[in-house]
């Protein structure tokens, strides 16, 4: 969501900005930049870090040099959290874009992160 849609929305819907904004900072799915064209979801609950997740979340963040929400700097990545992804028998877990991973250790992890910022077959 650019930064000058805040106040057009606030004057659309009849709120102020500060209400827009508040809306839009509270929910990750609002955006003041794109994402990467892949984005990470992370499985950050119980039963995912107690096989793991804590471990993973730190690998990922290392590895790809950032923290949660933010892109790498190629625009390959996004990283985000999500607090269950009902894969809870196979964490820890991670989403790439709509595909559910489970099992995945840190040499996975790196693993599906090449095969994301491999260029894609075929061209446009």
């Amino acid at each position: 969501m650019p930064k000058d849609a805040v106040p057009l929305i606030a004057i659309s819907l009849n709120l102020s900005r500060a209400e827009v904004h508040g809306v839009l900072s509270f929910y990750h799915y609002f955006r003041k930049e794109p994402p990467g064209r892949h984005v990470v979801h992370v499985c950050r609950a119980e039963a995912c870090q107690a096989v793991g997740a804590v471990e993973l979340e730190s690998h990922a963040k290392k590895t790809l040099g950032i923290e949660w929400h933010g892109s790498t700097p190629d625009g390959a990545i996004t990283l985000e959290p999500v607090y269950c992804l009902g894969n809870c028998s196979l964490g820890p877990s991670l989403m790439v874009d709509d595909t559910l991973q489970g099992r995945v250790s840190p040499k996975r992890f790196d693993q599906l992160m090449a095969q994301l910022k491999e260029p894609a077959v075929g061209g446009a």
